[in-house]
C-alpha cells in the first residue's frame, strides 16, 4: 500500500470511530462508499485498499466483485478472477460476480470461460440487452477460434505483406502528407512527425510500405538481441509508451532525435490505451529502419493480438487505416525480439524473470518468439513477470507469468554473468524504481498514463564504460482532445 492510501484509509478509520460505529457490517458499508467513489474517481489503488478493508469486516459477493473490477482496471487479472471467484461463492445469484469473471477470462483470452459466464447472465436476465450483446460477441469470437483452428493445417501461412501491390496503391494529388520514396531518411521522420503532430495521417502506400520493410527486417532478427555500446557512447532505455505519442515527442526533445550518436531502447508496450497508437508505432518502425543498429525495441506484452483487439490498437488501426493492415501489426508483432543484452551485462526485458530456476541466456536465444504469448513458459514469464519484495515466487496478480523475489534477481544474475536487469510493464509514480538492491529496475515512460494516474514518465541512460543506470524523469505534456481508450472494444467492460 503507497503511503498516500494508507493516509486515506486511515482517515476513514478514524471517521468510523469518531462516529462510534460499532456494528461490523455497517462499518463495511460506509468504507465501500468510500471505496466506490475513490473507485469513480479511478483512483484504483486506493479503492482496492478500502474494499479489502470492508471485506475483513463483513465480506459480501457486492464487495469482492467491486474490488474485482478495481483489479481489473489496474490490468491484475488473477486478482480479478480470485475476487469474482469469492463473489459468485457467497451469492451464486449474484450477476455481476458472472460478469466481472467474464470480463477477466476475456482479458486473459480464456474465451470459452468468459462464454460460460455469459451463457449464465442470460439465462437469468434473458431481456438485458447489454448481456445479451456481449454474450453473442463472445461467441463470435469462439466460433471464430473453432473456425480458424479448424482450417489451420502444418503448411506455412501466406503473410499479409505476400498479397499487398504497392504499385496498385495510387497517392492522389490531394495529399499533402510526406512522400517516402526508395527508403527512410532523417528528413522523412522529422517531416512524418510534424504531420502526426497536426493529426494528419501518413498515406496508405508508404504506412504498408514501412510495414513491408520492417517487416523483412524483423523476421531475420533473433530472439535476443545483443547490443555493444562503445566507451564515452550514451545509450537511453526507455519504458512503456502506449500510445502517447506526444510523450513520446517530449523524450526526443529532452534526449534528442535518435541517431547514430544517440541511440535508444524501447522495452515494449508501444501501442494500446493510448489514442495515438497508430503514430506511435510507425514513428518506432521508421525510425528502426533509418537506424537498424542504433534503435531497439523488444515485445511487450501488449504487442499481441488479444491486447491489441481489447485495448483499442486493433480500432485504431481500422479507423484510420482497414483490417488488412491490422493483420500485418498483428503478424509483425510476432516477429519483435522478446529480450536485449547490452554490454553482456545488462539484461532487459519487458516484464522480467522466471518461473523456474536454471533458465540461461542460451535457453532465451532458443526461445520460439513468432507466435503469440503463451501462458506458460520463458517468452510468457519475459512478457509478463513482476519483481515482489519478498524472496521466492508467488503467482502474479496478473494472472499470467510470476512475481519473483531478490533471491530469484541475485541468483539469475550471477548464474547468467549479467550485472542488472532493467523492465518496464508497471507505472511507477516517479516513472522508474529500484528494487533487488539494485539488479533490478522499472522504467515506464507514459506519463500521467492514461490521463488519470499522474504519474511521471523516466528513461534510463548509460554510457559504455559506465554501466551505472542514471534516471531522467519527465512530466506530461499536452495532447490533442482525443481521449485514451477510445477506440477500445466495449465488450471488455472499459
Amino acid at each position: 500500500m503507497g503511503a498516500l492510501a494508507e493516509d486515506i484509509v486511515a482517515t476513514v478509520l478514524e471517521n468510523i470511530e469518531e462516529k462510534g460505529y460499532k456494528d461490523e457490517e455497517h462499518k463495511a458499508a460506509l468504507i465501500k462508499d468510500e471505496a466506490n467513489q475513490f473507485f469513480k474517481d479511478q483512483a484504483y489503488d486506493v479503492a482496492i485498499d478500502l474494499y479489502s478493508m470492508a471485506i475483513e469486516y463483513h465480506p459480501t459477493a457486492v464487495l469482492h466483485a467491486n474490488r474485482s473490477m478495481a483489479y481489473v482496471k489496474k490490468e491484475l487479472y488473477g486478482s480479478a478472477l480470485e475476487d469474482a471467484d469469492s463473489a459468485i461463492a457467497l451469492d451464486p445469484s449474484y450477476l455481476k460476480g458472472f460478469y466481472r469473471r467474464a470480463t477477466a477470462n476475456m482479458a486473459l483470452a480464456r474465451f470459452k470461460k468468459a462464454l460460460n459466464d455469459y451463457a449464465a447472465v442470460v439465462k437469468v436476465c434473458p431481456n438485458d440487452p447489454d448481456a445479451r450483446r456481449k454474450f453473442e460477441e463472445c461467441q463470435k469470437i469462439v466460433r471464430r477460434i473453432n473456425f480458424e483452428k479448424a482450417i489451420s493445417t502444418d503448411h506455412d501461412k501466406k503473410s499479409a505483406a505476400d498479397s499487398l501491390d504497392l504499385n496498385s496503391i495510387v497517392v492522389e494529388e490531394s495529399y499533402d502528407g510526406p512522400h517516402l520514396d526508395e527508403k527512410v531518411t532523417a528528413d522523412f521522420m522529422r517531416d512524418m512527425i510534424a504531420a502526426f503532430k497536426k493529426q494528419k495521417k501518413l498515406h496508405r502506400k508508404y504506412a504498408f510500405k514501412i510495414l513491408i520493410e520492417i517487416f523483412a527486417f524483423l523476421r531475420a532478427q533473433p530472439t535476443m538481441v545483443e547490443i555493444s555500446v562503445p566507451e564515452k557512447q550514451k545509450f537511453t532505455i526507455c519504458g512503456d509508451v502506449h500510445g502517447q505519442f506526444f510523450d513520446l515527442c517530449n523524450i526526443f526533445d529532452i534526449n534528442g532525435l535518435p541517431s547514430e550518436k544517440n541511440p535508444y531502447l524501447f522495452n515494449g508496450d508501444f501501442v494500446d490505451r493510448g489514442s495515438f497508437s497508430v503514430e506511435t508505432i510507425f514513428t518506432m518502425f521508421g525510425f528502426k529502419l533509418l537506424y537498424p543498429n542504433h534503435f531497439f525495441l523488444s515485445r511487450g506484452n501488449h504487442e499481441s493480438d488479444v491486447m491489441n483487439k481489447m485495448y483499442g490498437f486493433e480500432g485504431e488501426v481500422k479507423k484510420k487505416y482497414s483490417q488488412q493492415m491490422s493483420d500485418f501489426f498483428t503478424e509483425i508483432f510476432c516477429h519483435l525480439p522478446l529480450c536485449h543484452l547490452i554490454n553482456s551485462k545488462i539484461f532487459v526485458c519487458h516484464g522480467g524473470l522466471f518461473k523456474e530456476d536454471g533458465v540461461t541466456l542460451d535457453d532465451i536465444k532458443k526461445t520460439d518468439r513468432v507466435r503469440q504469448p503463451p501462458d506458460e513458459g520463458i517468452m510468457c514469464d519475459l512478457l509478463w513477470s513482476d519483481p515482489q519484495p519478498l524472496n521466492g515466487r508467488c503467482p502474479s496478480k496478473r494472472g499470467v507469468g510470476c512475481q519473483f523475489g531478490p533471491d530469484v534477481t541475485v541468483r539469475w544474475c550471477k548464474e547468467n554473468k549479467v550485472d542488472y536487469v532493467v523492465r518496464s510493464h508497471e507505472v511507477k509514480p516517479e516513472g522508474y524504481e529500484e528494487h533487488h538492491n539494485g539488479q533490478c529496475y522499472t522504467v515506464f515512460s507514459a506519463p500521467n498514463y492514461c490521463d488519470q494516474m499522474g504519474n511521471k514518465g523516466a528513461f534510463i541512460t548509460i554510457t559504455g564504460d559506465n554501466l551505472k543506470p542514471k534516471f531522467t524523469t519527465f512530466d506530461c505534456v499536452a495532447h490533442p482532445n482525443l481521449p485514451p481508450m477510445a477506440y477500445a472494444n466495449n465488450l471488455f467492460g472499459f
